[in-house]
């Protein structure tokens, strides 16, 4: 009998383990948060800083965001691999690898702008990529979280098409104005160096980013003598939920302000920095 009793009690402990092990795993899943597709396209192939941006923020965002499958695609004077048409199953096999109702599609367009749309170039081929084509290709991957960042002139006019609670939508300029730093041999445009190499290297929170973004590429217009190409943020309120998800308890109110100054501050270090560095003479930064 004591054996017996024994036995049952090292099952009973057994099965206790093994569902403390189920819980823990459970809970791991849940504390995972949802994984991030990320998708890059460097449209516009005569220029190398296109691609460069595109490997770069590429590879920040899915170290940020621990993403799943990351995808970079990028036109040369001589290669064509993003085109209008591989654009769209590129997107695709993006959207392959995550769940599609509960993941988020990240998505990087780097190239000129023009009030019709992105530049898309390889060799002699010329295409537009126009936001309802756009709005059509991420539809059609059932994708239904995606943040989408176009760091080109004029990207503005990505917002109205794209925008709404479950697309968040990021773009170098307004609909209206150019954007700069697109010279051939640079690493970035200045607001794929704001936005991805400085700001989302310094915070996870989007909306945080995108301002101090923001802030940096106003100053670095004003001292180049620029006309303020006006970066633009919208939609996306279902997005931060999904990120945010990872953490159990709210960030207290005095933390959050605080934060937010030491972000602040951040900037300004960074700017000072910024004024530090050999750049292009302002004429040859173009516009995107």
């Amino acid at each position: 009998m004591i054996a017996k009793n024994l036995v049952n009690r090292a099952a009973a402990a057994g099965f206790g383990l093994v569902l403390a092990l189920l819980a823990g795993s459970a809970s791991q899943a849940a504390q995972a948060g949802a994984k991030v597709a990320v998708a890059a396209f460097a449209l516009f192939g005569d220029q190398s800083v296109f691609e460069s941006e595109a490997n770069g923020a590429a590879r920040i965002v899915a170290n940020r965001f621990g993403a799943g499958p990351v995808i970079v695609r990028a036109n040369t004077k001589t290669r064509a691999e993003a085109t209008l048409k591989t654009l769209a199953t590129s997107l695709q096999s993006a959207a392959k690898g995550v769940d599609a109702e509960n993941d988020i599609l990240f998505v990087i367009l780097t190239s000129h702008g023009s009030p019709a749309g992105l530049a898309v170039k390889a060799g002699s081929r010329n295409e537009i990529l126009s936001p309802w084509t756009l709005a059509a290709m991420l539809d059609s991957t059932g994708v239904r979280h995606r943040i989408v960042v176009v760091s080109a002139c004029y990207s503005g006019i990505f917002i109205r098409p794209l925008a709404n609670a479950d697309t968040l939508v990021i773009t170098a300029a307004d609909a209206d104005h150019p954007s700069f730093g697109c010279q051939d041999g640079a690493e970035w445009t200045y607001f794929g160096d704001a936005f991805f190499n400085i700001a989302l290297r310094r915070t996870a929170n989007l909306r945080n980013a995108f301002a101090l973004a923001r802030t940096l590429v106003r100053k670095r217009e004003q001292r180049n003598g620029f006309l303020a190409s006006n970066p633009q943020m919208a939609g996306g309120e279902n997005i931060e939920s999904l990120l945010k998800q990872n953490s159990t308890a709210r960030t207290p109110a005095a933390v959050e302000h605080s934060q937010r100054r030491e972000t602040a501050a951040f900037g300004e270090r960074m700017y000072l920095d910024w004024l530090n560095r050999s750049y292009a003479l302002p004429a040859l930064q173009r516009p995107q």
